[in-house]
């Protein structure tokens, strides 16, 4: 979610790329579809803009300087044995973070929290997702937030307009909504069937992990530790745990744990292999999904839906807020760190790629 507030924070509010109900709807799709939320909504974002190019190109840089740091330290931990550490930055890091997501919410709540109904969805999803957070409760916020949205903004509101209007013949409206084939994440299926070969082996392995990806990348552990240790045994129990640690001492998503365990595998070219085979399987997911939505998006029916979920996802994110403030150190440089970003991001004089490295050295001065 902080990857997300950033890229809300330029696209829609500096740049204004985009409108606000356009990003708030590609990340509900991120967050139901499988794969990394972040890399996906920036996979949309840059569909929205340019098309399947500008998807290609928008993902591709966001994850490669974490792709490249992380070779790196790779390289550096396989020959030395060490991870790297940095924590007066992160705890700089941490608050700044908090700050752009408050801001981020901030922005969003304004110009989507219209009414009482609006109001009460996102604050229901705030607390759902603070109490039991998972990939479940997301699940039920989503759905539940549609539903109770096309209720209340399409059925009952219909019915008052029908009960308004009733000495005039109703007349059918709209097209009927057509959904996305649940097919559609086998599209990369036939990543699964070419011959054997190294290359070939972690390929299909990633992608098809990557399919399987719901709830985040923390969910995933379990099943990546299983595949590539047990089962392949690529790296050993402490050689994983040591990479997720390497992960979180680098920008972007936890994923980047795959850029380690294709470089043990076969150098530079396994940690490329791998690192594409994790993230464009649900990236074309998304990008088909976004397609369908644009076509359907002007229905009554789908209007009323995303009315519902536009607000939860904002208390979907306040909520990420939330929790990453709660892991910042309880001192007073993290309030004032904290205080600092916020207050440059609200006046809108600052942009958050300055305000978060000023924050990493604000850390390592003050810590």
């Amino acid at each position: 979610m902080a990857l997300i507030s950033v890229v809300q924070s330029e696209i829609v509010e500096r740049r204004k790329l985009l409108t606000q109900s356009e990003m708030l709807d590609g990340i509900s799709l991120a967050t139901i579809l499988p794969g990394p939320v972040a890399v996906n909504v920036i996979a949309y974002v840059g569909y929205k803009l340019r098309g399947g190019v500008g998807a290609l190109v928008c993902a591709g840089t966001v994850i490669l300087p974490g792709f490249v740091l992380m070779v790196a330290l790779t390289a550096a931990y396989l020959r030395w044995g060490e991870v790297p550490a940095a924590s007066k930055l992160f705890l700089g890091f941490i608050p700044a973070v908090t700050a752009v997501i408050v801001s981020a919410v901030w922005g969003m709540a304004l110009k989507t929290l219209r009414g009482l109904p609006e109001i009460l969805f996102a604050c229901a999803a705030f607390l759902l997702l603070l109490l039991k957070g998972n990939f479940y409760i997301t699940l039920i916020i989503i759905v539940g937030a549609g539903v109770t949205g096309w209720v209340a903004f399409y059925l009952l509101a219909k019915g008052a307009r029908d009960e308004a209007s009733a000495p005039r013949a109703p007349g059918k409206g709209g097209k009927e909504v057509k959904l996305l084939s649940l097919g559609t994440p086998l599209a990369v299926a036939p990543l699964l069937a070419l011959d054997a070969g190294l290359a070939v082996k972690l390929f299909a392995t990633f992608a098809g992990m990557s399919v399987l990806l719901f709830g985040g990348g923390f969910v995933f552990i379990p099943l990546i530790q299983h595949i590539v240790v047990q089962e392949h045994s690529w790296l050993t129990r402490q050689e994983f745990f040591d990479a997720i640690a390497l992960s979180q001492v680098t920008p972007g998503p936890i994923l980047n744990v795959a850029a380690f365990i294709g470089y043990k595998v076969m150098g530079i070219p396994g940690a490329a292999i791998a690192t594409v085979a994790i993230f464009l399987p649900p990236a074309l997911v998304m990008l088909v999904s976004a397609h369908f939505l644009a076509q359907v998006r002007n229905s009554p029916h789908v209007k009323a839906v995303l009315r519902g979920i536009r607000p939860a996802v904002i208390g979907m994110i306040a909520a990420a807020a939330w929790n990453v403030g709660s892991t910042a150190s309880p001192t007073w440089q993290s309030a004032a760190i904290f205080l600092a970003a916020l207050g440059a991001l609200l006046s809108k004089r600052v942009g958050v790629v300055w305000v978060i490295p000023s924050a990493g050295l604000a850390g390592l001065l003050l810590y």
